[in-house]
């Protein structure tokens, strides 16, 4: 919202057209979520309201906002501890459990994302190469399910290689992950 304010005064339903625009539509927003998030921008100093009553509010953005929107956009995305993640999870259980074919449960989720893969090089295809929002999105889309099929296979490869007194064993209370720590 900050960002988008930054080019000038909007209402609330102006802001939500721009915002799924720029994001190549993949995020819609209920309207009610946009104007519950300007009363808490507004509220905590980072926009301003023309004051009127109605649909046709019309919020700017505050110096404070506008720094807070610079803090932002130079703030790295935390990566500290790792996302939970249902695959990993479903691996690491599925590795646990007698009787399952790990190997296979893997080949499952993995054509899966290649079959996902294949529908976002279709839509990439279909584009017009002036919708940049959407490209950046299918792109990163791309790229990340990409990195789910390597983890896949990186994963099968060591799960085919421990050895048999691990599978099924109870598993050993290990340090947690810490990154980022120096």
């Amino acid at each position: 919202m900050l960002a988008l304010l930054s080019e000038g005064s909007k209402y609330g339903l102006q802001l939500r057209q721009e915002f799924e625009a720029r994001t190549g539509e993949v995020w819609p927003l209920n309207v009610g979520q946009v104007y519950t998030t300007l009363q808490r921008l507004e509220r905590d100093g980072l926009v301003a309201s023309d004051g009127s009553d109605g649909p046709q509010n019309v919020f700017s953005i505050t110096p404070d906002g506008a720094e807070e929107l610079a803090t932002w956009l130079r703030t790295p995305p935390d990566v500290v501890p790792p996302p939970r993640d249902e695959l990993v999870m479903k691996v690491l259980v599925a590795a646990r459990l007698p009787g399952i074919d790990v190997s296979e449960l893997l080949q499952v989720h993995r054509r899966h994302m290649v079959e996902a893969m294949q529908d976002y090089t279709h839509l990439k295809g279909e584009m017009s190469p002036d919708d940049v929002e959407l490209g950046l999105v299918v792109d990163s889309e791309l790229f990340r399910i990409e990195a789910i099929v390597r983890w896949i296979d990186a994963a099968d490869a060591r799960l085919k290689h421990r050895p048999p007194s691990n599978r099924g064993a109870t598993v050993p209370r290990r340090r947690r992950i810490r990154l980022g720590e120096r």
